[in-house]
């Protein structure tokens, strides 16, 4: 039996609300919520966590952390480290690691070495190729938190290009299918001109303009349209562009059947940002315009855009050297996307509420994960606690993904992560980890 552990005189953000109230922990289950400022004979173990905000652990939907085959950019156990530090406490891995998560066998493989590594709760994404839909109707309706479908730029054979399974797996497949949208000829086109214009050392700054606006929308429509004609549930990842927003509505995001998430990368950095940054902020889709990045703000206050991820994709730093078409593409973000995110909401951007809801609330919903997202009485104990008040600045010495590097380098920050509770146990506490107790692989309930 674990001692109950009380969490007393906090400022707790949950559920569209903020209030001074208290939690009691007990065997990994939030039993108690008190409202107000309480006076409690400690019970065990306990934090006065008086002027600090208690928060629901954040739910990154959308990670890569490179296990198995790429693990000299990132691993389950290195990445999941930076997560907690980061108030991320249950992650979903996309599938195209090496070998790709293909199958039934390969993505049960990854959730065994979550189980052993990982200090965050964890689920994979089962990938979807041109020749593996026999795969994915072996599967059980909650074996994966999604397909996920590439129609657009990807690794190896991910690239879903056959017309036929694309219309099948969304006419046969019950599952979410969560899809990243990019058009890959107008993406050629766009290369092929600034080819001619530049040679084979096309500036950074042109990423945008190759992997452009046009290209997402396009894509996305599609996507869109697939969906409707076969009733499907779909959710498009990472968007990046003001014209994609009028693919969604403003509903409740349990009537909606097609659903949208943005990325940090997008709400944090615009185009302007290519000329300090250059290669750091290089990712597909690419960080586009301001009035991109304005419009995603937007959306995201009105209820247009349902969640917020990371789209976490650490590289080495020599892989992310060279120019448009050479360096590699991908931001290492999960540690820093909490404490950005607030940083905005203090900037008058969203307010903190709004945060929590598209991080915390909004992805256990859509994807149905049981007893996680919320601060409520008999859910798992996935807790954080943040000093609002709390100057910092990101340096190489405290940035913990394996890669080394991070684009929020020299960004000072006035908010910080202070303890992470995972089911209950405090694996986080300023800088100091607790590796004892792993993760559980989330359980989804089938929508």
């Amino acid at each position: 039996m674990q001692t109950p552990f009380l969490i007393k005189n906090a400022t707790i953000i949950n559920e569209h609300r903020t209030f001074v109230g208290s939690v009691i922990i007990e065997n990994e289950i939030i039993t108690h919520i008190f409202e107000g400022a309480n006076n409690f004979a400690d019970c065990g173990s306990f934090i006065d966590a008086c002027g600090l905000q208690l928060v629901p652990g954040v739910i990154d939907s959308h990670v890569h952390f490179r296990e198995p085959g790429l693990t000299h950019k990132g691993d389950i156990f290195t990445e999941s480290c930076a997560a907690v530090a980061g108030g991320v406490t249950s992650f979903m891995e996309m599938p195209n690691t090496r070998p790709q998560t293909i199958t039934a066998d390969l993505l049960e493989q990854k959730y065994d070495l979550a189980a052993e590594h990982s200090l965050a709760n964890f689920a994979f994404y089962i990938g979807a190729t041109n020749d593996n839909l026999l795969e994915i109707k072996k599967l059980r309706p909650n074996q994966a938190c999604a397909v996920k479908i590439f129609m657009g730029s990807s690794t190896g054979n991910m690239l879903l290009e056959n017309e036929k399974t694309l219309n099948a797996i969304f006419a046969e497949i019950p599952m979410l299918i969560a899809v990243h949208c990019e058009d890959e000829q107008i993406i050629n086109k766009n290369m092929e001109f600034y080819k001619k214009k530049f040679g084979n050392n096309i500036p950074i700054e042109y990423h945008p303009r190759i992997r452009s606006a046009e290209a997402c929308y396009r894509s996305s429509m599609r996507a869109a349209e697939l969906a409707d004609k076969y009733g499907s549930r779909l959710h498009i990842l990472h968007l990046s562009t003001e014209g994609e927003m009028q693919i969604f509505d403003t509903n409740p995001l349990t009537d909606k059947k097609i659903t949208a998430e943005t990325c940090v990368n997008y709400l944090w950095f615009s185009d302007k940002d290519y000329q300090y940054f250059e290669t750091k902020i290089k990712c597909n889709p690419s960080i586009k315009s301001e009035k991109d990045r304005e419009a995603l703000i937007k959306s995201l206050n009105i209820n247009k855009i349902d969640t917020i991820s990371t789209d976490h994709a650490p590289h080495l730093w020599a892989e992310k050297q060279g120019d448009c078409l050479t360096a590699a593409s991908g931001i290492p973000s999960v540690q820093h996307s909490l404490v950005a995110m607030m940083e905005l909401a203090k900037r008058g951007y969203f307010a903190a509420e709004k945060v929590i809801e598209k991080m915390c609330h909004a992805p256990a919903t859509l994807f149905g994960i049981e007893k996680r997202g919320f601060i409520r009485e008999g859910y798992f104990a996935d807790l954080v606690l943040i000093n609002p008040n709390s100057r910092w600045t990101v340096t190489k010495e405290n940035i913990l993904y394996k890669c080394g590097w991070s684009p929020f380098e020299n960004t000072e920050f006035t908010n910080k992560v202070v303890v992470t509770f995972v089911n209950g146990h405090k694996v986080y506490e300023n800088g100091t980890f607790d590796e004892r107790t792993k993760g559980k692989r989330l359980i989804f309930k089938c929508l």
